[in-house]
């Protein structure tokens, strides 16, 4: 598959915040509506067994890639517990360090904190944002339905930039239609509340890359950049660690505003999963495609694949 680095300048505040399977799904209706139903069919084909058309990570603050998982016990960081809530607070690995640092202790060394990745005071920021709908018979906001409310928005600085990494089948989709796909989402907007001016950016780079040439290395230890489903794949379950998150999906489009908009919940490994295989071949990516994971869409799918980074094992 071709490795792209994809580089994003963010217009709006978030929603929802960025996430590789998240992005994947909103791919996917792009296709539909650009292409139609039956071309997205045929790029999901082979998708639930190890062949999926594209693969896309998170999107990273410019210029670094998160935190590999790993316990405590692995840091070193010492008993003094200051040093272990500073180290905590560490969850980026600088992008140039990050390929030369082939080993999971040199990588943890150079991890660095929001106020690095994102520069001084430019920390991104969740707070309530008030909204409110009028009854267009009084004119005046009400109760019920018509009540105030709040929901939270991700709110980075100005012009802010990210790094996003994507694994592309080109006999599938050409590198000129999957750009164009994700200009037309970063003009209509990514995530949640998208109609109201949420997720909107635009993509300033976008070129093949080298990032994962090292993986040819046969490393037997990976190192995820999006939420996958390890299940299945072979892991030597005492070298792998990795956080468990409970993702609720729901459907887009037209099915957005059905009776039933909701997925199947789903158990996967947050980005930056530790991963240890028990055989030594290259790859780009890790995970399975799921399937089944809704009752009022059968062909629905969810991206359990993520991109990896391959790692040395430790002394």
């Amino acid at each position: 598959m071709t490795p792209l680095h994809v580089q994003l300048q963010l217009c709006t505040p978030l929603g929802t915040p960025w996430s590789g399977d998240t992005l994947f799904g909103q791919l996917c209706h792009t296709v539909s509506e650009r292409q139609g139903s039956d071309a997205l069919t045929q790029l999901l084909a082979g998708y639930g067994t190890g062949q999926p058309w594209l693969v896309v990570s998170d999107a990273f603050p410019a210029g670094y890639l998160p935190r590999p998982t790993v316990p405590v016990s692995l840091q070193k960081t010492g008993s003094d517990p200051s040093e272990r809530k500073a180290a905590k607070g560490k969850r980026w690995i600088p992008l140039e360090q990050a390929k030369t640092a082939s080993t999971l202790e040199k990588l943890l060394a150079v991890a660095v904190s929001d106020e690095v990745a994102y520069g001084k005071d430019s920390a991104p920021v969740q707070a309530a944002a008030f909204h409110n709908t009028l009854n267009r018979l009084t004119g005046t906001t009400g109760t019920g339905v018509f009540a105030p409310y709040t929901q939270s928005q991700i709110f980075y600085a100005p012009g802010q930039m990210f790094d996003l990494w994507c694994l592309l089948d080109e006999t599938r989709l050409s590198v000129d239609e999957l750009r164009a796909m994700l200009e037309q989402i970063g003009q209509f907007g990514y995530g949640r509340d998208a109609t109201v001016g949420l997720g909107k950016f635009e993509v300033t780079g976008f070129e093949t890359t080298s990032l994962f040439s090292a993986n040819d290395s046969q490393a037997s230890l990976w190192w995820s950049l999006a939420p996958c489903a390890p299940q299945g794949q072979g892991l030597d379950a005492e070298r792998s660690y990795w956080r468990v998150m409970t993702r609720f999906g729901r459907h887009g489009g037209m099915l957005a505003l059905g009776s039933n908009p909701f997925k199947q919940p789903l158990l996967l490994a947050a980005t930056g999963a530790v991963l240890a295989t028990k055989d030594n071949i290259s790859r780009q990516f890790i995970g399975q495609g799921l399937t089944d994971v809704s009752l009022a869409q059968a062909a629905a799918v969810h991206q359990g694949y993520a991109p990896v980074l391959g790692l040395n094992p430790e002394e």
